[in-house]
C-alpha cells in the first residue's frame, strides 16, 4: 500500500504517519510531503524509516498547481500508484469579518480548501487505477462557527463539503472521499496553551471524555478510513473530539441538574 500524507511534519501530520506505520499495513510505503526540506522533515522520515517503512519525502506548496502535481509525480516515481491519499496540510488564523483582508481570505482559503482540490485532481488518475480514497483533515470549527477566526470556519466547512462533492463524483469511480474532524488537539503549535494549568483544566472540563486530544487520536481515525474496514463508507465527516462540539446544550442554564439562574 502506497500513502501520500501533506502536511506531515505537522503535530497531527505526524501522528497520522506513525500511527499508520505501527499498524504495519501491508507493505506500507509512505510518501510524506512538506513545504520545506530542513531537520523536521528528515526527523519523520527516520523515525518511520524507524519503524520498518518505506518512507519517502517530498517537497512543494499544495496551493500551487504545479506543484501539487509535481508531489504527486515525484510519490509515483518513488513508490508506484497511490492507494490512499491523506491530505492534513492547512492552517488557521484569527482575524475577524470586519477587520480581515482578502489577502487573509484567500491564503486561509488556499490552505484549507484549494490545497485539497489541486491534491485530489492530481491523485484521481492514480487512486481511479487503484481504487483507492481520499481523506481530509477538516476542524470541528468547520461545522461551527469560530468567533474571531473568520475565514477559517467557512474555509474548514467548504472543504468538507468539497469532499462530500468528491464522493458523489468519483465514487461511481471506485474512489471514496471522507473528512475527519478534530476537536482540541495538543500539538506542538498548540502546547503553549496547555502550559496555563488552568486554561488545560478549563479545556479538559468542556470535553464529556475529560481529556484533550492527541495526534494519534486523529491517525487511528484516518486509518480506519483508508482501511478495507471502512470499504462502504464514502462522503462522511468522522468527529473526533471526545464529544465537545455536541456539550453546548448541557451549558445552558435550567438543564435537569443544574440550578436556574437567581433573579
Amino acid at each position: 500500500m502506497h500513502i501520500l500524507v501533506t502536511g506531515a511534519t505537522g503535530g497531527i501530520g505526524r501522528g497520522i504517519c506513525e500511527v499508520l506505520a505501527l499498524q504495519a499495513m501491508p507493505e506500507l510505503q509512505l510518501t510524506v510531503a512538506s513545504t520545506q526540506n530542513g531537520e523536521r522533515l528528515e526527523a519523520l522520515l527516520q523515525a518511520l524509516r524507524d519503524l520498518g517503512v518505506q518512507a519517502h519525502g517530498v517537497v512543494g506548496d499544495v496551493t500551487r498547481p504545479e506543484d501539487a502535481q509535481g508531489l504527486v509525480h515525484e510519490a509515483l516515481d518513488r513508490g508506484g500508484d497511490l492507494d490512499a491519499l491523506v491530505c492534513v496540510a492547512g492552517a488557521s488564523g484569527p482575524g475577524k469579518l470586519a477587520d480581515l483582508s482578502v489577502a487573509q481570505w484567500d491564503q486561509t482559503f488556499n490552505l484549507n480548501t484549494r490545497s485539497v482540490f489541486l491534491m485530489a485532481q492530481a491523485a484521481y488518475p492514480s487512486l481511479k487505477r487503484t481504487s483507492g480514497s481520499i481523506t481530509a483533515i477538516a476542524s470541528m470549527s468547520g461545522l461551527h462557527p469560530h468567533p474571531g477566526y473568520g475565514a477559517y470556519s467557512p474555509a474548514k466547512a467548504a472543504l468538507i463539503m468539497l469532499c462530500r462533492q468528491l464522493a458523489q463524483e468519483w465514487g461511481p469511480e471506485g474512489i471514496r472521499t471522507n473528512t475527519v474532524c478534530p476537536g482540541m488537539v495538543r500539538t506542538p503549535l498548540t502546547e503553549s496553551v496547555y502550559q496555563d494549568v488552568d486554561t488545560k483544566a478549563r479545556r479538559e472540563a468542556l470535553v464529556p471524555m475529560g481529556r484533550i486530544g492527541r495526534p494519534d487520536d486523529i491517525g487511528h481515525a484516518v486509518h480506519y478510513l483508508i482501511s478495507a474496514h471502512a470499504s462502504y463508507v464514502n462522503g462522511q465527516n468522522l468527529v473526533v473530539d471526545g464529544g465537545v462540539a455536541d456539550h453546548m446544550l448541557s451549558m445552558i442554564p435550567g438543564r435537569p441538574g443544574k440550578a436556574p439562574l437567581k433573579a
